[in-house]
């Protein structure tokens, strides 16, 4: 489970990057691991967003979530979660 959410943050890192905001992974102590996104034109402006499995039936899907829990976007979409995680650390006139 740990590598394929490893993999799926990497590739939301990627697409973070591309869209101008400061990305990486973080893995503390307790093995959790999370994307941590700061928008560097308002560095007050942040996110955690984790990767999280959910056994519907026998098929694994993987979700992107917010800080607090709820579901963000689908994992196989990483393009699609870091438009949305955009949208939100944008500065108002952005």
């Amino acid at each position: 489970m740990g590598d394929d959410n490893f993999e799926h943050l990497e590739r939301l890192v990627a697409e973070l990057d591309a869209r101008g905001l400061l990305a990486r992974v973080v893995r503390t102590q307790s093995g959790r691991t999370f994307v941590r996104v700061i928008n560097p034109s308002a560095t007050s402006l942040s996110e955690n967003v984790t990767c999280r499995s959910a056994a519907v039936s026998d098929m694994r899907d993987w979700w992107y979530c917010w800080s607090w829990g709820e579901r963000m976007h689908t994992a196989d979409d990483p393009a699609g979660a870091a438009t949305k995680v955009a949208r939100v650390l944008a500065v108002v006139g952005e």
